[in-house]
């Protein structure tokens, strides 16, 4: 995961990136600290299941933290329960498949709510309020995910910490204007054809040329 991580950083700057989001909570915890290193000077921001806020704002005392099997394996994730939710009782759910779920396009598949029902029913039962979404992927489930928590509970999503902190960075010129340029490392029509479907459509119009394959991180 590092030399991957590493690799794609390469590939970016090479393509004139001035800053850089780790848009994957796995990624973040195996190799942020490596990239900032390899590449002084230059910012990259990370990404990590939003943890604290989701403590600060518990009313019930209960957490839950829904994300990868790495994920909920990960020193980070615990490093993060012990600084910044010692106060409350903190429930890690592996939700095994979800990230692929997303990336294979399989949103609305009535087996899922299911599977979504099984896992959130026993945690609003013992009182979560806070569902931390710890995978960037789940964001994208959210049209799920939110008739099932309805009242009980409020999901956290750092997206758009994430955002702020990247217009943060990159100064007062931002803005929303740019061009966009799509890159995968296999499948690149794969990803062309996801925009849409993960209501990422209107992302087309700012496209440069349609999504191609990095070649060089093969």
């Amino acid at each position: 995961m590092r030399a991957r991580v590493l690799a794609i950083g390469r590939h970016l700057v090479a393509q004139g990136c001035s800053l850089i989001v780790v848009a994957c909570n796995t990624a973040t915890a195996a190799a942020v600290a490596a990239f900032r290193e390899l590449l002084p000077g230059l910012p990259v921001v990370g990404v990590e299941p939003g943890v604290k806020p989701a403590a600060m704002a518990s009313r019930s005392g209960r957490i839950a933290v829904l994300a990868t099997l790495s994920t909920t394996r990960s020193k980070r994730l615990a490093e993060l329960i012990r600084q910044h939710a010692s106060a409350v009782q903190v429930d890690v759910v592996a939700c095994d498949g979800w990230a692929s779920r997303v990336e294979t396009l399989h949103l609305d598949d009535p087996d899922f709510a299911a599977e979504a029902r099984q896992h959130l029913a026993p945690l609003l039962a013992a009182g979560a309020d806070q569902i931390v979404l710890g995978c960037t992927h789940y964001t994208f489930l959210r049209p799920v995910l939110e008739p099932l928590v309805a009242n009980r509970a409020t999901l956290v999503d750092v997206a758009d910490a994430v955002a702020r902190q990247c217009v943060r960075l990159a100064g007062a010129g931002t803005s929303s204007g740019g061009r966009l340029a799509l890159f995968a490392t296999a499948h690149p029509e794969r990803l062309q054809a996801a925009l849409p479907v993960l209501g990422l459509g209107r992302l087309c119009d700012r496209q440069t040329q349609a999504a191609r394959l990095a070649v060089t991180l093969m």
